[in-house]
């Protein structure tokens, strides 16, 4: 590995834990990288839990980690919002249709469902149905600008793969005839945020996930090197098929030395 990398960025859900357990070393492997004095950001698209939450959980399995090193999908969109806003002279109007958990972190707008300028999807569990997509579909087609927090496409659960936001969000666009501002990974807008909250370039960057969709290809459309782990979503079949092409793969963040050797 280049001895220029100063930054690495790590996915969560899959990479780091599965549910409530940790991928096996992983607790180890990011005391191996903060050792070897690299910079770490947390990068997740989870839409069902706040800022703290997540730091509780990340913290529950013992890995120890700064507020400011957790960098979540409803933070860029609130952040996205919050800009938005200080360009308009009245209050955003929004329609959050995200998770209980995550909707205290958009109280400072106003929320409309009959005519909002902006539709927040997040995660919904079950509470997807034609109605609501009806809706939807009406009040983008009135002028509403639809916000997905990602647009990934499965997820893994304890469970084993579920379906992901992404089904809605490129349905809703498909029949709107829409795009939707995406504003998790891979969005370009949320990398370029975390390299500049560290004041490093791509090339001095590291991401790592079990996401070759949004975690490698994402980082990599950014000039970020791009490392696959063979845990939470991963599938060969799937990787096989992908134009995506890593720059490495573990087969899991246990196996990080393969990349930065004792050595060097």
């Amino acid at each position: 590995m280049k001895s220029s990398l100063e930054l690495v960025l790590l996915d969560l859900d899959g990479t780091l834990y599965i549910g409530n357990q940790e991928v096996p070393g992983a607790c180890q492997a990011i005391k191996y990288l903060r050792n070897r004095n690299l910079q770490l950001r947390f990068l997740t698209n989870t839409t069902t839990k706040t800022h703290a939450q997540l730091l509780s959980q990340i913290r529950s399995i013992g890995i120890d980690l700064f507020d400011d090193e957790l960098i979540s999908a409803p933070q860029a969109a609130r952040f996205e919002l919050m800009e938005m806003q200080t360009k308009i002279s009245r209050p955003l109007k929004i329609w959050p249709l995200i998770a209980d958990a995550v909707k205290s972190d958009f109280s400072d707008f106003e929320w409309d469902e009959n005519k909002p300028d902006f539709i927040l999807i997040g995660d919904i569990g079950d509470r997807w149905s034609l109605s609501l997509i009806n809706n939807l579909f009406n009040a983008i087609h009135s002028g509403a600008q639809l916000i997905a927090l990602h647009k990934n496409r499965f997820w893994q659960t304890d469970q084993g793969l579920k379906a992901d936001i992404g089904f809605f969000v490129a349905g809703l666009e498909y029949v709107c005839n829409k795009s939707a501002i995406v504003l998790g990974k891979p969005n370009r807008d949320f990398f370029q945020r975390v390299l500049d909250s560290v004041n490093l370039a791509p090339e001095q960057t590291l991401m790592i996930g079990d996401d070759i969709d949004t975690d490698v290809g994402g980082a990599q459309a950014m000039g970020i090197h791009g490392c696959l782990v063979k845990t939470g979503k991963y599938r060969q079949i799937y990787t096989d098929q992908s134009p995506v092409k890593p720059d490495y793969i573990l087969d899991s963040i246990a196996s990080i030395s393969q990349i930065f050797p004792e050595n060097i």
